[in-house]
């Protein structure tokens, strides 16, 4: 008997997508305690990981995002998370991407942010950092770099090893 591979709820994500988007502005004011944090973890399905300076482990929903820190889903993975900013990312499975840099200042709105998608897919609803200054947002691939000048796209790229 041969299986199918699972398919990822859309709805799910749709769903964790909506109630991030709604809570964004008011749960990230800059302050002490979050200064150093770049965001918080939205919605998680699957196998959803990160590999910061202290190793590698599993993501929950409501876990901080450091700049540096590398995101990984696995086969049955998807997650969501809500930047400082309010910018929005989205992972699907099989995905990895690095946050390569994020800062920002909420009360100028400016900042940098610039993220590497190595494998799979992101998308990406920008926030007030690209809204101030959009040269200040850039995403990269292993071929590409992307200027940001929309507010909502999404990146797909290839695993080499298939």
């Amino acid at each position: 008997m041969q299986t199918r591979p699972r398919a990822f709820p859309l709805s799910l994500l749709a769903a964790g997508l909506f109630t991030a988007l709604l809570t964004a502005p008011a749960a990230y004011a800059q302050s002490a305690d979050n200064s150093l944090k770049a965001g918080t973890m939205k919605l998680v399905h699957g196998d959803v990981r990160v590999i910061d300076a202290r190793g590698e482990r599993v993501l929950h929903p409501g876990d901080a995002l450091a700049p540096a820190d590398k995101l990984v889903t696995g086969s049955d993975g998807a997650a969501s998370m809500v930047l400082r900013d309010g910018t929005t990312m989205m992972l699907g499975p099989r995905s990895r991407i690095s946050l390569d840099t994020f800062s920002f200042n909420s009360t100028t709105n400016e900042g940098n942010l610039a993220v590497a998608v190595l494998r799979g897919s992101m998308r990406m609803i920008t926030g007030l950092i690209s809204k101030a200054n959009p040269q200040a947002v850039a995403v990269t691939t292993r071929t590409a770099t992307v200027g940001v000048r929309g507010t909502d796209f999404i990146v797909e790229v290839d695993d080499p090893a298939q």
